[in-house]
């Protein structure tokens, strides 16, 4: 039997897509192709027994058309800091092979083009969010500005990472990835970013 886990944290979302990303509505990427970095960090969370506080995964996607299509190639990278019990955790997780919301995300990918752990740092202030993954890949992006200085903010959209949240609407100063033949290199383009919270009960 499965272990009952439960991860809360912050997860943060930046993409090739230009303007209001289409991809969310179910719409195809305004580039044919959808290339992204999806990441989370871990505030509160178990596995069992294993706590998986603090930690960070971060997946690097290619998406060949609409999403919702799947065929998606993916590298995983899981934070270098995690003790063997949080790296099974936390692979298992969001592998899609215990359950929970990132299994029906799995479902989508065609073929996982690496596995590696690597420091992955994630810093949050007002208004911001940035990913940094080794040497290989970062994202630092920041919300657009919306009426009387408030955030601009999406909800109920259909296809969702984080579902029953609120995504702050956000653009991206940077965002790249040099890996496993999946490279690209962006700025100025559309992210997102909310708190999120999984479980497999």
């Amino acid at each position: 039997m499965t272990s009952e886990w439960n991860l809360s944290g912050q997860y943060l979302e930046s993409c090739s897509c230009k303007e209001a990303c289409p991809c969310v509505f179910m719409g195809k990427p305004t580039e044919g192709n959808c290339t992204a970095l999806v990441g989370w960090h871990v505030d509160e969370g178990h596995l069992g027994s294993t706590r998986l506080d603090g930690l960070n995964v971060v997946v690097a996607l290619d998406s060949p058309g609409h999403m919702a299509d799947g065929d998606w190639k993916v590298v995983l990278y899981v934070d270098q800091t995690a003790d063997e019990h949080q790296r099974e955790a936390l692979t298992g997780i969001f592998g899609g092979k215990l359950g929970g919301h990132p299994a029906l995300l799995a479902g989508f990918i065609g073929e996982v083009l690496g596995m590696e752990y690597l420091p992955i740092n994630f810093e949050a202030t007002d208004g911001q969010r940035q990913f940094k993954i080794g040497k290989v890949a970062e994202t630092t992006v920041g919300a657009i500005e919306g009426q009387d200085g408030n955030l601009v903010t999406l909800s109920n959209h259909p296809l969702a990472v984080a579902p029953g949240q609120t995504l702050v609407v956000a653009k991206s100063d940077s965002l790249r990835h040099e890996a496993y033949g999946l490279n690209f290199e962006f700025n100025d383009r559309m992210a997102y970013y909310s708190p999120f919270s999984y479980t497999n009960t």
